[in-house]
């Protein structure tokens, strides 16, 4: 990127790449300028054919119109340019033996058939695993435990099985079927919905999901638990010593230092995150509460509007559909969820743990209603969780991306291509101490 071209007289992006070699940069000595449909048909061929002599792993080119001024007169959607677009190549495929078929149970306890492969390598990098998404894709596909499969990337991301090959087939191919209980509990398994394609065990008491619904508790979102990781939770459900959520909050330090790599400083500091994280945010602990279908920008919504666990579990169909942004299949969920008996229990016992159940809601100004921010690059004074929880407690929204709805770009250290792109569309870019000034002249009234 060249920032403010026309001041150095370039007008096309071919330009632009030139002037930043002559001045030193670094730039792809691989772009092409091509005319038609078929220079742009010609190209992706050629790097679909060369992909492999490159020592980075590439998924695809990418078109732009040459001309800024086309590129102006072109403009911007809320999400991409409308004068760039990605033109991938197919998927890079791969031929393995389908050794197994593995389960994960989830939080909500759907059951994931995963394939365990003869080691394969695909697109960089060794694949040992894959998606086989759900049992009736077995089912359609007629995958097969033994079988020659290919395996792609999708996405160049995520491995998955395509299909088998069946002429490769010597009859010792063993059919798979979908299980009648968990393979973790031992459970029942079922669907929710006659129409639902995943299976799920239905035993609300699994420790496998259980240990997914603590991983989600301790994240960042919801109660932000230092040190509570995916290992330390092996070990405290497999030993018996959490039974669900709440039990977090009734850890002592003779549960905690027996475990492995667990001696009594790591233990002293994880049980104070633990007592750190009572006091966290409404929003963050309906977040930790895993209801089905709301995650955390859904929670500040129900957090605002309720301002207590209590008030929010005694909340009607009726209430949750008339505020704005709760659909009826959320309301439904939220209703379902706190009707249970065991999510009354964990209320309960966090209650009693002292968990902060209610926030005062007060009627706090907010001056940047109306107002879209982006945030770029690192700031000195905020982290990036910092600063997005202060524009939403103000009444800002936060996006992730620039567009011409944009308001104002919030400038940090080592801006990333945002930068760019709010200077194209010519959106106001402030600094951290320019946005504080901002808040100030908008309490103010100005």
């Amino acid at each position: 990127y060249v920032v403010n071209p026309g001041r150095y007289g370039l007008r096309k992006q071919s330009e632009a790449l030139e002037f930043l070699k002559e001045i030193g940069f670094k730039v792809n000595p691989n772009y092409e300028v091509v005319e038609g449909v078929d220079g742009i048909v010609n190209y992706w061929r050629k790097w679909l054919n060369l992909r492999n002599s490159l020592e980075y792993n590439i998924d695809g080119i990418v078109i732009k119109v040459n001309d800024f001024e086309y590129q102006k007169m072109l403009g911007e959607t809320a999400k991409s340019p409308r004068w760039a677009i990605a033109f991938k190549f197919p998927a890079e495929q791969a031929r393995t033996v389908l050794k197994d078929i593995t389960i994960q149970v989830g939080r909500t306890g759907v059951l994931t058939p995963v394939a365990e492969l003869e080691p394969v390598q695909l697109a960089g990098t060794t694949v040992k695993r894959a998606s086989l998404h759900n049992f009736d894709y077995i089912r359609d596909k007629d995958i097969r435990i033994g079988d020659t499969v290919i395996v792609e990337k999708a996405g160049d991301i995520i491995p998955q099985v395509v299909k088998p090959i069946v002429e490769y087939r010597d009859g010792d191919e063993k059919e798979v079927s979908p299980p009648d209980k968990c393979p973790v509990c031992g459970g029942p398994v079922g669907k929710l919905k006659e129409e639902e394609v995943a299976l799920r065990c239905l035993n609300p008491h699994c420790p496998a999901k259980l240990k997914r619904a603590l991983e989600v508790f301790a994240s960042r979102d919801a109660m932000d638990i230092d040190g509570l990781g995916e290992k330390l939770i092996d070990q405290l459900v497999d030993l018996g010593i959490v039974k669900d959520v709440a039990d977090i909050y009734y850890l002592t330090p003779f549960d905690l230092i027996p475990l492995e790599r667990m001696g009594p400083k790591a233990a002293a500091n994880l049980l104070e995150s633990i007592e750190k994280s009572k006091n966290a945010p409404l929003h963050k602990l309906i977040t930790a509460l895993g209801i089905p279908m709301v995650g955390s920008k859904t929670a500040r919504i129900l957090a605002e509007r309720f301002g207590s666990i209590g008030r929010l579990a005694s909340a009607t169909m009726d209430e949750l559909l008339s505020i704005e942004g709760i659909g009826e299949e959320i309301a439904r969920s939220v209703v379902e969820y706190f009707s249970l008996p065991k999510t009354k229990e964990i209320i309960e016992k966090l209650r009693r743990a002292g968990v902060k159940m209610e926030e005062k809601i007060e009627k706090k100004p907010k001056p940047l209603k109306g107002l879209k921010f982006v945030i770029t690059g690192t700031l000195k004074n905020y982290t990036r969780n910092e600063i997005e929880e202060r524009i939403r407690e103000l009444g800002g929204e936060v996006s992730s991306s620039v567009s011409k709805k944009t308001d104002y770009l919030i400038l940090g250290e080592n801006p990333g291509s945002k930068y760019q792109k709010a200077l194209n569309l010519g959106v106001k870019i402030i600094s951290e101490e320019e946005f504080e000034k901002l808040v100030e002249s908008k309490m103010k009234g100005e």
